[in-house]
């Protein structure tokens, strides 16, 4: 595992849940037996809106954590036309829990993307178990990328592949032909906190054509959907805007509305 920064405390947190976890063949076994996922549909540029209750680059917390809540606020996502909903299932410092998950993936249309610092194939089953269609997987925290990978093929799930910079891209060589990874760069510095600008636009050029690309984290509204969908990528992951907003549907729709119109030439 390559320096994690901040990371190191969450990480170690999901180390600990995965090893409470039953053998990986079991939950793959109970994986196969469920329903198939959601798939992904994709547009000319797309957003996956995030239901957050906490997070440590924030002051206090985006909302109410319960999966009321939870269901209430991804209802207002699929509303807007968001083409996927991630929910953060990270206890510590984020609040979250899979029952959330789980609970939204019970009544959205939506694929539902589980959003943690996953570090064993067992967590990607369990993820797919507990109603998931995707996985958030953090280059720069796994050991073993080709098995989380491989499990996340088994159990049918799309991957959004985390890059944070240039020494992140040899997690590129792993991904083969699977069509089913997303590659997104998160502009948050691990040690700071704080949102890099600029790094969407110079980690673009580094990223393959042929796959879909997602821009992570300080993305506020439709100017900036507009940005980084002229950088050249085809989503946004957008979390904390939405959670403070009044209205989550009309900022989903105004933010793809944008985005739509940078890479349609409008």
């Amino acid at each position: 595992m390559k320096s994690v920064g901040r990371l190191k405390v969450f990480v170690e947190d999901s180390q600990r849940r995965a090893r409470a976890l039953p053998a990986a063949e079991a939950l793959a076994r109970r994986a196969a037996d469920g329903p198939p996922p959601k798939p992904l549909a994709l547009e000319v540029f797309d957003l996956i809106a995030e239901v957050k209750f906490r997070a440590p680059s924030v002051t206090g917390a985006l909302g109410q954590a319960s999966a009321e809540e939870a269901v209430r606020q991804a209802r207002s996502y699929a509303e807007g036309g968001a083409a996927a909903i991630s929910v953060l299932t990270i206890p510590e410092g984020f609040d979250g829990d899979l029952a959330y998950m789980t609970a939204v993936a019970e009544v959205v249309d939506r694929p539902v993307m589980r959003k943690d610092f996953l570090v064993s194939p067992g967590q990607v089953f369990e993820a797919r178990i507990a109603g998931a269609s995707g996985v958030l997987l953090i280059a720069r925290i796994l050991d073993d990328l080709p098995a989380m990978l491989q499990a996340a093929r088994e159990a049918e799930l799309f991957v959004l592949l985390e890059l944070f910079d240039e020494s992140d891209l040899d997690a590129l060589a792993d991904l083969g032909e699977d069509e089913s990874v997303l590659v997104g760069v998160n502009s948050r510095c691990l040690d700071t906190l704080k949102v890099l600008p600029d790094r969407h636009r110079s980690m673009r050029p580094h990223l393959p054509d042929a796959r879909p690309t997602v821009a992570e984290s300080g993305l506020q509204g439709p100017g900036d959907a507009a940005r980084v969908a002229g950088d050249g990528y085809t989503l946004a992951l957008v979390g904390s805007a939405l959670m403070r907003g009044g209205d989550p549907a009309a900022a989903v729709r105004a933010m793809l509305d944008a985005g739509r119109a940078v890479r349609e030439g409008r």
